[in-house]
């Protein structure tokens, strides 16, 4: 497995992580807003991280052209 073929796993974890809590942070919005926040935190971690693996992803394509 190269370093490409890698990111994209990790890319896929992320993003069914990322998914989950931003739904679990929907579904929480009316009963608990502080479980709510929290959740939504953590997804924005998430998307932070995901949005720096499409950076390295992206910057490792050109880097082959």
């Amino acid at each position: 497995m190269d370093r490409s073929d890698a990111i994209k796993s990790n890319q896929a974890k992320l993003s069914k992580q990322y998914k989950q809590l931003i739904e679990q942070a929907y579904n929480m919005r009316q009963t608990d807003s502080a479980l709510s926040d929290i959740s939504e935190f953590k997804a924005l971690k998430l998307l932070n991280k995901l949005n720096r693996l499409k950076f390295l992803c992206r910057e490792q394509m050109n880097s082959l052209i």
